[in-house]
């Protein structure tokens, strides 16, 4: 089910809606298509952030290696 919404924007904007909407998008269309791709960036910048924490991590790198050289192991086997 859609929800209606209403917004104010500023100059900034509304410049980047026109310029959405100047191929022929309409103004809702652009607008839902900006929200999901801002929440998608979101998650890939959350992403970003864990495998940089992950890297740094001793312990996680120290398991990276074992479960790497485990696979190579298996591989070697066949």
């Amino acid at each position: 089910m859609e929800k209606a919404i209403s917004i104010r924007l500023d100059e900034e904007a509304q410049e980047a809606l026109r310029k959405l909407t100047a191929s022929g998008r309409n103004q809702s269309d652009a607008v839902r298509e900006a929200i999901v791709e801002l929440a998608r960036r979101g998650r890939r910048s959350d992403l970003v952030a864990e495998a940089k924490r992950l890297s740094v991590d001793r312990e996680d790198r120290t398991e990276k290696a074992r479960v790497a050289r485990l696979m190579e192991s298996l591989r070697a086997a066949r």
